[in-house]
């Protein structure tokens, strides 16, 4: 099988590699594409076709791993392929449905853990008509590929409430911390916490750091999950609220040094009608 991988960042070069060591041929475009990428695919030694056109004809699949926000446009530049395209995007039911009538063969996917580097991380969720040869394609790989249901939107229901939880209270945990910062009971608060929930402030370390990298993607995910909510009747303010929490985070100055909490936290307080009493500094 000849896969074409759409656009290959450290999670879809990774994937990628996974089905190249599977003995499949994978095939990425480098047009428009930055430097960053194509040293990405260079290093997981995926071919270059040049034109998404090309990469097109010549792939018997297409595995979409971009930011949720670019999904749908991705998506509509191959509104007449011809076979299987897989869209592995964090994306709300609704709009990986919307996707499936733009490509027709469509497989909807949704990944849940870090990059492949070993087996046991890394869990890729499938669903609809032609989920399991996709699966298939993943035999014997780092990649542990599982065929939810034949209905689209399941797999990325799936992974919609699992970011909710993970991602969703990672954003929650930040806008406590600025809280009680802008109030001056940041430090007592980090007391009682070290009494009553002694994980809470590695967690909220790690989130900013997380956040400071990574929330430029995120807010788009916490959208499309907002959208899953709303979808199913269950009030979807907090997750809005979440993706305005990574939008500031991922706008956070960067000074070059390990004080990630410190930047994000600033960030979110830039527009704080309350100065900050004497919390942490």
């Amino acid at each position: 099988m000849t896969i074409g991988v759409l656009h290959p960042g450290e999670m879809g070069a990774a994937v990628g590699a996974a089905l190249r060591e599977a003995g499949h041929a994978v095939i990425w475009a480098s047009s428009g594409r930055s430097e960053a990428t194509a040293r990405r695919a260079e290093q997981a030694v995926l071919r270059d076709v040049g034109m998404l056109e090309e990469l097109g004809r010549r792939s018997d699949v297409i595995v979409s791993v971009c930011p949720p926000h670019a999904a749908v446009e991705v998506a509509q530049g191959f509104d007449r392929f011809p076979g299987i395209y897989v869209d592995a995007n964090a994306v709300a039911p609704a709009t990986v449905g919307g996707i499936a009538n733009v490509v027709g063969r469509c497989v909807d996917g949704g990944i849940v853990g870090p990059p492949p580097r070993r087996r046991g991380t890394t869990r890729l969720y499938l669903s609809g008509a032609d989920a399991r040869p996709v699966a298939d394609l993943f035999a014997d790989t780092i990649v542990d590929a599982r065929v939810v249901s034949e209905d689209i939107g399941a797999a990325s229901a799936l992974k919609m409430t699992y970011a909710a939880w993970t991602k969703g209270t990672s954003a929650l945990l930040l806008a406590v911390r600025a809280v009680a910062r802008a109030e001056g009971v940041e430090d007592a608060l980090l007391e009682e916490w070290a009494m009553s929930l002694p994980e809470l402030p590695e967690r909220s370390i790690a989130a900013a750091r997380a956040a400071l990298g990574k929330g430029w993607r995120w807010v788009g995910e916490m959208e499309e999950i907002a959208e899953t909510f709303a979808a199913a009747g269950v009030p979807d303010g907090f997750y809005r609220a979440a993706a305005e929490i990574y939008r500031r985070s991922s706008g956070a100055e960067d000074t070059g040094e390990d004080a990630a909490l410190e930047r994000v936290l600033s960030a979110l307080l830039v527009d704080s009608p309350i100065r900050a009493k004497g919390g942490s500094a």
